[in-house]
């Protein structure tokens, strides 16, 4: 998987990944293969997050939310 680490937007519904948005375009979510938490760096003040990969139209993602009111959302990596 080929890192991207930009802040996108997701849809969600109920809770999960429903729609993501990336330069422009919009890829309805398929299916979600994986959820998992990471604690973030806690000694860097990072906040933890929600973790999913997901097929959403011909792009397997790994997606981040971050904790909190207001979570961003992250394309973290990319199947190349």
């Amino acid at each position: 998987m080929k890192a991207v680490g930009q802040e996108v937007q997701v849809d969600t519904q109920d809770g999960a990944p429903h729609r993501l948005i990336w330069a422009g375009q919009a890829y309805p979510v398929q299916a979600v293969s994986d959820e998992w938490r990471f604690g973030g760096r806690w000694w860097l003040g990072e906040p933890g997050r929600t973790c999913y990969l997901v097929q959403a139209a011909g792009l397997t993602a790994e997606l981040h939310r971050e904790d909190g009111e207001g979570g961003r959302w992250w394309l973290a990596r990319l199947q190349d």
